[in-house]
């Protein structure tokens, strides 16, 4: 679980450091390679919750996940059609599920674990 976090931390204390300014004309770009980059962010906390992670599968998802949003909106922009919009809403319902799916784990975690501090106390 460490993994995701750690790229995370990376990413944001990168974004501190530097003064970058992107370009309008690439914002969509960005925006919808953050996107993915959240998305498997929170597919590698999901695959750690339920035991499924692999550090190679986390990395090739990241890095072809940017580059697929990437070039999906580079191809809108060319055709003149937002076809970002229909990353953004593929990226938007995993995103959902993923928090929800990590939400359950955690409150089934922590109701195990109640329940154990509860038995153990009797």
């Amino acid at each position: 679980m460490w993994l995701p976090i750690a790229f995370l931390l990376v990413g944001i204390i990168l974004g501190l450091l530097t003064d970058i300014r992107v370009p309008d004309a690439y914002t969509d770009y960005l925006t919808i390679a953050v996107l993915a980059a959240f998305d498997t962010l929170l597919g590698g906390i999901r695959a750690q919750l339920e035991k499924k992670f692999d550090d190679i599968v986390f990395l090739t998802g990241f890095f072809s996940n940017v580059a697929l949003a990437a070039l999906l909106a580079f191809l809108g922009v060319q055709l003149g059609i937002d076809l970002y919009l229909a990353a953004v809403f593929a990226f938007g319902v995993r995103l959902f599920q993923n928090i929800a799916i990590i939400r359950r784990h955690l409150i089934s975690n922590l109701r195990t674990s109640n329940k154990l501090k509860k038995n153990t106390e009797k």
